[in-house]
């Protein structure tokens, strides 16, 4: 809708980049101060995060660059183009990146681990629903065309240059449908962890929402990309989301049964 909310000569702001930015901050502050209602120390919490974010926006890109492997694989150059540093890339790939820099800070510094990513988790659903707004104003992660009463026409020149999004078609507005269920999925994690009977109940909550919510939001989108899989029957993204629901509810099948007296114990 609007891709750029200003320029001045060749400086311009693109309105993705800067609600993906207050997402990653919002989300951040939210997360360390879970995080220290948690027991966590509040300066590891900080650097968790600030190592997440970042090794996230490496995975979403890399995702990125796997699924769409036709139009990169021939043009190394086009990897490191402006448009390719600009794009968000694929939030799935960023969250394998998260996970996988999480599992070894947390080692490293010998965090209580359940516990932390319990923490994390509504503020990476937080951030998360403001850069599906950022999604929403450049046109990026666009749906599939519609009559429907849902359809929202993009005009903006810019959304079609920068993201390829078709210009005059109503389309699904999968960004704010995502972006909605995101903010659900905050509300209910910001409840449950005042409430939850043992570590990681709420982050295996968080996989389990997110993983069926982009399951089936899979089926409106309309960029290409999507990285099919087994002969096309799924996206590479549906296959993601499987995984994220199967181990969050392998995470909540197990700590479930751990005794109240152990888990009161570890956070002594």
């Amino acid at each position: 809708m609007f891709p750029r909310l200003f320029h001045i000569g060749n400086f311009s702001l693109p309105t993705y980049g800067l609600l993906v930015a207050s997402g990653v901050l919002i989300g951040l502050w939210i997360s360390v101060r879970n995080s220290e209602k948690q027991g966590i120390n509040g300066d590891d919490a900080w650097n968790l995060g600030i190592l997440v974010v970042l090794a996230g926006i490496v995975g979403a890109k890399v995702l990125l660059i796997v699924n769409e492997w036709d139009r990169f694989g021939g043009n190394w150059r086009e990897i490191f183009s402006i448009s390719t540093l600009q794009s968000g890339g694929v939030f799935s790939g960023g969250l394998i990146g998260a996970f996988a820099m999480a599992a070894w800070y947390i080692r490293r510094q010998k965090m209580p681990a359940l516990r932390t990513i319990d923490g994390f988790a509504p503020g990476l659903a937080f951030g998360h629903v403001l850069g599906r707004f950022g999604c929403f104003a450049a046109g990026c992660c666009f749906g599939k065309e519609t009559h429907s009463f849902l359809g929202v026409t993009f005009h903006d020149p810019l959304a079609g240059v920068w993201s390829g999004t078709p210009l005059g078609k109503p389309l699904y507005p999968t960004q704010l449908i995502e972006a909605a269920a995101e903010f659900f999925n905050f509300l209910l994690l910001m409840w449950l962890l005042k409430r939850k009977k043992f570590d990681g109940q709420v982050f295996a909550a968080f996989m389990i929402l997110y993983g069926i919510e982009r399951y089936f939001i899979e089926f409106l989108r309309g960029d290409p990309g999507r990285g099919e899989v087994f002969g096309n029957i799924m996206s590479g993204t549906q296959l993601i989301s499987i995984c994220l629901v199967l181990s969050g509810g392998l995470i909540w099948w197990f700590r479930s049964g751990v005794p109240k007296a152990v888990i009161a114990e570890s956070r002594t």
